[in-house]
């Protein structure tokens, strides 16, 4: 950071102390909230707004490679407002994971979160050009609200990168012009040397021409794609207290017994720091961000703690759902006229209480996602995957572990899935 040049759009290190212990970083205060806080709050993107926000983006990719530094890490999360006002700069932070690089340098560590790493990342041969990539699936959020290689396990984050299939067909993608999807599609090549440089891409007329790209309001789908996160979550709760209601008294015994132990003072609810302790105590390793990922999905009416029915259904979430005979239940709650599949207007029933405005939107969406074979349905296997599958790619971006990845890359390589270069 003392190497590059003062920029607008990077964040300031303003000085550097060191004790016996720690060097302590000095950095700007940035008061304005992430990128992806400030998508979701204003509930709409145009295709002009996403335009300014890549060059600033690019621009940022751009400086650093002048100067010999890759950031590696670049995601909407590593991008702070500098404050609250419209106007403020957005300003590039967290460059951790930052090495400076020469020209044909290549590198091998596996580094970056998954759904922003470049193929090239995982098959450990590359170089700058990564960066380019992940501005490409930035760009590819801010126009349609979800990442482009998105799936529920690593393995099939990984799977996806490697294939690099674009989805041009999904909402909003007919509204957004060619040549966004243009610069999309060459940000977003698997090769590093065709991919666009940075200069590249602050060359392409979509962002020569930003300020007269289209002003199309692309948000209704956006935001109820991101409402459909909440909305999917609250899904899958609703069928975990009804497998809650369906559990043989020993099951109950069981988690009625770790709950009270739990339950320190006998308030007949656990907070945040009873549920990590109580999992601890139990075997249960878990990082606080998991946990509190874990108390936000359960926390039904939102009150910071867990009453036991919540409790219930996250102890379920734990045992990640074993009991088919369970799910069997949960899945006739929603199958009301017992046709064996959960249809559009058995589903908008059912969660009526939790939808807004665009209820038919929302429902769609989660047909369309939870809905494999496309025949407009939820057959009970699809419904079991989505109860066993993992949380959304935006806590998910949050929750990664570099670890991880490294060794599914090593099992990749050696299945043969990531062809090594001679």
């Amino acid at each position: 950071m003392r190497h590059m040049p003062p920029h607008l759009n990077v964040v300031i290190l303003k000085d550097t102390y060191e004790d016996d212990n720690a060097v302590h970083l000095v950095m700007e205060l940035c008061e304005g909230g992430e990128l992806f806080d400030r998508i979701v709050a204003r509930g709409h993107y145009t295709e002009r707004a996403a335009a300014a926000v890549t060059k600033t983006i690019v621009e940022v990719v751009q400086v650093c490679h002048k100067h010999g530094v890759m950031h590696r890490d670049l995601k909407p999360e590593n991008f702070l407002f500098a404050n609250k006002k419209e106007t403020a700069a957005l300003k590039a932070i967290d460059f951790g994971l930052s090495v400076f690089f020469k020209p044909g340098e290549r590198f091998t560590e596996i580094v970056g979160s998954p759904y922003y790493m470049a193929p090239e990342v995982l098959k450990r041969d590359y170089g700058a050009e990564i960066d380019v990539w992940s501005s490409g699936v930035i760009l590819y959020i801010l126009l349609c609200g979800v990442p482009p290689f998105w799936a529920e396990t690593e393995q099939g984050v990984a799977q996806a990168i490697i294939c690099s299939v674009i989805d041009f067909t999904r909402d909003p993608w007919p509204k957004v012009s060619d040549s966004a999807k243009d610069l999309v599609k060459r940000m977003l090549d698997p090769d590093p040397k065709r991919r666009l440089s940075a200069q590249g891409v602050l060359d392409h007329p979509w962002l020569q021409n930003a300020k007269k790209a289209p002003n199309v309001n692309l948000g209704e789908t956006v935001r109820a794609r991101l409402q459909q996160f909440s909305v999917m979550n609250k899904f899958k709760k609703k069928a975990l207290r009804v497998v809650a209601e369906h559990l043989s008294v020993e099951e109950v015994a069981g988690i009625r017994d770790m709950f009270e132990k739990m339950d320190i003072n006998n308030k007949g609810r656990i907070n945040f720091e009873e549920l990590k302790y109580g999992l601890h105590k139990i075997g249960n390793q878990m990082p606080d961000a998991d946990v509190q990922i874990l108390m936000d999905a359960a926390d039904i009416d939102g009150d910071g703690t867990l009453e036991y029915g919540e409790f219930v259904a996250v102890s379920i979430h734990l045992k990640k759902l074993g009991n088919d005979e369970h799910l069997h239940k949960a899945f006739a709650y929603f199958d009301q006229n017992k046709s064996g599949y959960i249809e559009i207007e058995e589903l908008s029933a059912a969660l009526e209480d939790d939808l807004g405005p665009n209820n038919e939107e929302v429902v769609n969406a989660i047909i369309r996602d939870v809905d494999t074979d496309k025949d407009g349905k939820i057959s009970y296997e699809e419904f079991a995957a989505m109860m066993k599958a993992g949380t959304d790619w935006r806590k998910a971006s949050r929750q990664y572990s570099r670890e991880r990845f490294t060794s599914l890359s090593l099992r990749l390589m050696k299945e043969g899935s990531l062809q090594m270069k001679k």
